[in-house]
């Protein structure tokens, strides 16, 4: 069934914007959604769309729950990161630690859930320190990024499934390795980056 415009749109739908703004000329027009597919993971529909000039066309739009990712620094700047192949693009990539927020669960509990089941290090407490959208045009994937100032050694990583090595990267070499092209999503490359402008703000204080 068809989803009309201003209605929620599956289980990740956020709230729409308010009635002055979805009036403003400039604003796309839904006329109608169909499911194509629907997971614990992923929304998929396609949207029968209008823009300001009259143009109708359909477009697919993903929506996903929320992620949480965290950028872990120790006492001499180092970050951890995660060593990983993502097969969808076959290749190997440096990342921050992070993963999907459970139901019901806060953010910054998944933060320190992921980090641990990824590398095997515990943090006590993280700071949020901001929130985007990597694909803004078609999907709607909400990010949240935390920043852990210190971890400490637990065990082996809990899950196999994630990283092939875990290492503590200077954050000035990580941000290299990002313009190597060996850090490559949008996730660690925007926390790598707002952490070090934090730093070096930090210490021009």
């Amino acid at each position: 069934m068809a989803t009309r415009c201003g209605d929620a749109a599956g289980p990740y739908a956020r709230g729409v914007s308010s009635p002055s703004r979805r009036a403003h000329p400039s604003v796309w027009k839904i006329h109608g959604e169909r499911v194509v597919d629907d997971t614990r993971r992923a929304h998929l529909s396609l949207a029968t769309v209008e823009l300001p000039d009259g143009k109708v066309f359909e477009q697919y739009l993903l929506r996903t729950p929320p992620s949480a990712t965290v950028v872990v620094l120790d006492d001499r700047d180092r970050v951890l990161l995660i060593w990983r192949h993502r097969f969808i693009i076959d290749k190997w990539v440096w990342e921050l630690p992070g993963g999907y927020v459970d139901p019901a669960e806060d953010p910054s509990d998944a933060a320190v859930r992921e980090l641990f089941e990824e590398t095997g290090w515990r943090t006590g407490s993280v700071e949020h320190i901001g929130s985007f959208q990597p694909w803004i045009g078609m999907a709607d994937s909400e990010n949240h990024l935390y920043l852990a100032r210190g971890a400490e050694y637990v065990s082996e990583p809990k899950d196999i499934n994630e990283a092939a090595a875990v290492e503590w990267l200077d954050l000035d070499e990580a941000v290299r390795r990002m313009d190597a092209g060996e850090i490559a999503g949008a996730g660690s490359i925007i926390g790598l980056l707002k952490v070090q402008a934090m730093r070096r703000r930090e210490r021009g204080a």
